[in-house]
């Protein structure tokens, strides 16, 4: 699919999976480069879970994830050509790990449903998500969940609810080097490692509209390695905030 079709899918159903976006070589150096980091500041790691943020600050070696090629140019076409970076955060998934409930990342103010409805109504997106998935994903290794259409609710789930309009969460199965990217009001979920033996591997990166603050911990003890800078391209500069003059900068 073109980017132009992946963005009707994330204005229709709130979500795209992009196949393909990394190849074995990259899959692997990822993984290895998860298995390398040491937790810092907020990070943690335990019985079952292990959450690094911030990981395009730890070397050049993770720039490349920044601006994949098919991802990127749908988060420029979604968000504007001058969004940016807010997060870049790797996961490892253990036996027993048990994902977030029903939720939405970000909501920038609840709107009526039936405004949403309309189909002469597009809500812009401010934020958007990709996972880069670095095993194969099936029913057993915590796949991601999201109800199609459900960034259109124009709020928040409700404590206990499951559904919207009826509909049900859908897991997303998908294979290694695949990157799902839906937009932060779409009602998605975790779900269990219900496997005996393996870990999922997970790479985030959220991107912003230009407006969109970017919130790096531990915030003002936060300083870009200049190891990471050095070897930006521009376009890598830009997303970790090298803009050009703005109204309110």
């Amino acid at each position: 699919m073109s980017t132009a079709a992946h963005l009707q899918a994330l204005h229709e159903q709130g979500y795209a999976l992009l196949p393909k976006v990394l190849d074995a070589p990259r899959i692997a150096a990822l993984r290895q480069l998860i298995d390398q980091l040491q937790p810092i500041h907020w990070d943690y790691t335990g019985l079952v879970d292990d959450h690094f943020k911030c990981v395009f600050n730890r070397g050049p070696e993770w720039l490349p994830y920044l601006d994949l090629p098919g991802v990127i140019e749908l988060a420029e076409a979604g968000l504007g050509g001058d969004c940016h970076v807010i997060g870049q955060t790797a996961w490892r998934n253990h036996p027993g790990f048990v994902g977030a409930e029903l939720h939405l990342d970000h909501l920038v103010m609840e709107l009526p449903e039936s405004l949403l409805a309309d189909p002469a109504f597009q809500l812009p997106m401010q934020i958007c998500t990709a996972h880069l998935y670095l095993d194969d994903i099936d029913t057993d290794l915590c796949p991601t969940l999201v109800i199609p259409g459900s960034h259109r609710a124009g709020r928040r789930p409700r404590p206990g609810e499951t559904t919207w309009q009826g509909r049900p969460a859908e897991a997303v199965l998908c294979r290694a080097g695949d990157a799902l990217v839906f937009r932060s009001e779409l009602w998605h979920a975790g779900s269990r490692n219900r496997s005996a033996d393996r870990s999922r591997y997970l790479l985030q990166v959220h991107y912003g509209r230009r407006m969109v603050a970017q919130k790096f911990s531990p915030y003002l003890d936060f300083h870009f390695n200049p190891e990471v800078l050095a070897a930006c391209t521009p376009r890598q500069r830009r997303l970790l905030g090298d803009h050009a003059a703005a109204e309110y900068d």
